[in-house]
């Protein structure tokens, strides 16, 4: 039989063959490398057998696709170790996860896992790996699969809330077997547990069966998986590295924000420190929409029940809302977005093509009732800053509106920093509103954007919102993970809904677009992500306290305050830390602060009216003159570098 592969070339193999032979046939690398395929757009085991006319991708162990199945069946060997080491316990569900996996479980009488327990679960997980069990895939019927399942409440409830396909009175399930242990799995898997080896379970916590907090709460230990040891060890490289970054700490060590429980969970307070570099980030974003167009609007923090029925907010997302409040007889509600608002600023006169594009941006704080099992330090909070912008423009308008749009997003993040970029492109999905032109157009012209900047991107198929495609953003940071920040989106909806017009150069009535745009997707979030990028060593022009001069005696106190005087004059922020401590202790303090610039000033630089300059990971200079230094970093400051 002939198969056909990802060149378009072919393959002749004989009849009977599988994906596994295919690979082996290409070459021994790829046979060591394969862990699955793809065959005619479907992943199968490398066991799967071919047939004439297949397509076929070999699946390795060293791409996404690759390391899921391995992760996935890590988490196999993990619920089979559970299970051998605490008997009667009942599994639930075990998937891939990012850089990882997890699986649930539910142990006998109550019994909770303990950290020593993970080292003899992965100690068993490696004696099954030893074992090099084969994975064997079986194919059950609905009541086969209630009958070896009977034991395990969690998988017969998956069973029965599997629809028959239209017509049949039954629907199959499959199952992955291995040496005494089963589980229900689409798969695919690898061909036996010696594939696998390089993992590390991390820790347990509480979960949720299906998310749900009124059903069982049950243990998830969380793991990982890679192709090699260097590729699990340089990912526990960076999960320490990570822990050191945690904003959380730095924020409580930097003296920047913490979380009052007097005022609740999901709402922090800044400190003058971390208000501060909040005032920076903001008017710097406020400087650049200024110099690119846009209006600066203000929308109060709550509204009338009537506004969010309009938008179908009420309809749509009530469950992540604060309750209403009564007030002389209506219903109010604490605001979840701002984009209704800026449409009542759009209505409150009639528009022209002339007034098009309108530009309108807002720091707007929104409120979302988010469970306290999600909420995290300041990525996941309930008052949420949006650096909220809403375009509005003509149709023959918004290719170059979102052209120019991302081009602007690209520019303010690489400010920051942030300088590697991915995209994606949700397109329409099975289930939406709206004109099928009116998608293909908005999509689009939302390719046409990502094409003209050049970023790197992928097609997300029939991931977008019901009402609107969109452009998401994705950055890394220093230590390498994905972060999703930025979002342009061309709402279809929310113009009808709230029957906005423009009158154009024809002199009749049109419909304009809506473009959503959040450029930090939420200060909070957005000061998190830099304050780990950074760890904590914020660059220059966003550090609290850009230089301390420290005197080496009582003496050069006099001295100091001068240089102090010249910094301030040039408009730096900087502070003198007085002799009352010994100098060594005061520049340990001075780097726990994560301070650009400490200057130490002695008796040479009081004489020439020089300073020694310590800057943060770099080189100590000896006798620069207050003027180079002030000079230096004021450039540094300004061109934000």
């Amino acid at each position: 039989m002939k198969v056909s592969l990802p060149d378009d070339s072919t393959r002749e193999l004989p009849d009977g063959s599988t994906a596994g032979d295919l690979a082996a046939s290409i070459g021994r690398g790829l046979a060591k490398a394969a862990v699955a395929a793809v065959v005619n757009g479907d992943q199968a085991d490398l066991g799967a057998p071919l047939h004439e006319g297949d397509r076929v991708a070999i699946i390795t162990a060293n791409t996404d696709e690759g390391r899921y199945v391995l992760r996935h069946s890590t988490a196999h060997v993990m619920a089979q170790a559970v299970c051998d080491l605490f008997p009667g316990a009942k599994y639930a569900i075990g998937p891939p996860v990012e850089d990882g996996f997890y699986y649930d479980f539910e142990l006998p009488g109550g019994a909770r896992f303990n950290e020593d327990d993970l080292g003899r679960i992965e100690a068993r997980m490696r004696e099954i790996v030893g074992e090099n069990q084969p994975f064997v895939r079986e194919e059950l019927s609905r009541e086969e699969g209630l009958a070896r399942f009977a034991d395990q409440p969690f998988k017969v409830e998956i069973i029965e809330g599997v629809d028959p396909e239209e017509g049949a009175e039954d629907s199959a399930v499959s199952v992955y077997r291995n040496e005494g242990w089963a589980d229900l799995c689409r798969g695919p898997h690898v061909p036996s547990t010696s594939r696998l080896g390089s993992f590390k379970l991390l820790k347990v916590a509480g979960a949720y069966w299906r998310g749900d907090e009124h059903r069982e709460v049950l243990q998830r230990i969380y793991g990982t998986a890679w192709e090699s040891d260097k590729a699990l060890a340089e990912h526990l490289h960076r999960l320490e590295e990570a822990e050191r970054r945690d904003h959380r700490k730095l924020g409580v060590e930097l003296d920047l924000f913490h979380f009052p429980p007097e005022i609740g969970g999901g709402l922090p307070v800044f400190h003058p420190k971390g208000g501060l570099i909040r005032k920076l980030m903001e008017d710097y974003s406020r400087d650049e929409h200024e110099a690119a167009g846009y209006s600066f609007v203000w929308t109060p923090h709550l509204s009338k029940s009537t506004l969010f029925e309009i938008s179908g907010h009420l309809a749509w997302y009530a469950d992540g809302m604060y309750p209403p409040m009564e007030m002389e007889g209506a219903t109010y509600y604490p605001k979840p977005m701002n984009c209704p608002m800026h449409i009542l600023i759009y209505k409150s006169q009639s528009r022209s093509y002339r007034d098009l594009p309108m530009r309108l941006f807002e720091f707007g704080t929104v409120y979302r009732f988010e469970r306290s099992g999600v909420l995290h330090g300041l990525t996941r909070v309930r008052g949420i800053t949006q650096d909220d912008s809403h375009i509005f423009c003509a149709p023959d308008q918004l290719a170059g509106e979102l052209t120019s749009l991302l081009a602007f997003v690209l520019k303010v993040l690489r400010t920051f920093g942030l300088t590697e970029f991915e995209a994606e492109l949700a397109t329409r999905p099975e289930k939406s509103v709206g004109e099928p032109a009116e998608w293909e157009e908005a999509t689009d012209a939302l390719r046409q954007a990502l094409d003209a900047v050049g970023i790197e991107y992928k097609v997300a198929e029939g991931e977008g919102a019901f009402y609107a495609p969109k452009i998401d953003v994705h950055v890394r940071d220093a230590i390498g993970r994905r972060w999703q920040i930025s979002t342009l989106q061309v709402d279809l909806q929310m113009p009808q809904r709230f029957d906005m017009e423009f009158v154009g150069a024809d002199n009749t009535r049109h419909r304009p677009y809506m473009i959503h745009r959040a450029l930090f997707g939420s200060v909070e979030r957005f000061f998190a992500i830099l304050l780990e990028h950074y760890a904590g060593a914020m660059p220059a022009w966003l550090s609290p306290v850009q230089a301390r001069v420290l005197p080496v005696r009582a003496d050069h106190e006099l001295y100091a305050a001068a240089v102090l005087g010249r910094l301030q004059a040039s408009g730096l922020r900087a502070d003198v830390a007085e002799a009352d401590e010994p100098l060594g202790g005061r520049i340990r303090k001075a780097k726990l602060e994560k301070l650009p610039y400490v200057l130490v000033v002695g008796d040479d630089d009081v004489e020439a009216g020089t300073v020694g300059v310590n800057p943060r990971g770099g080189e100590v200079e000896r006798g620069v003159q207050v003027g180079t230094f002030v000079d230096r970093l004021r450039d540094e400051v300004e061109s934000k570098s």
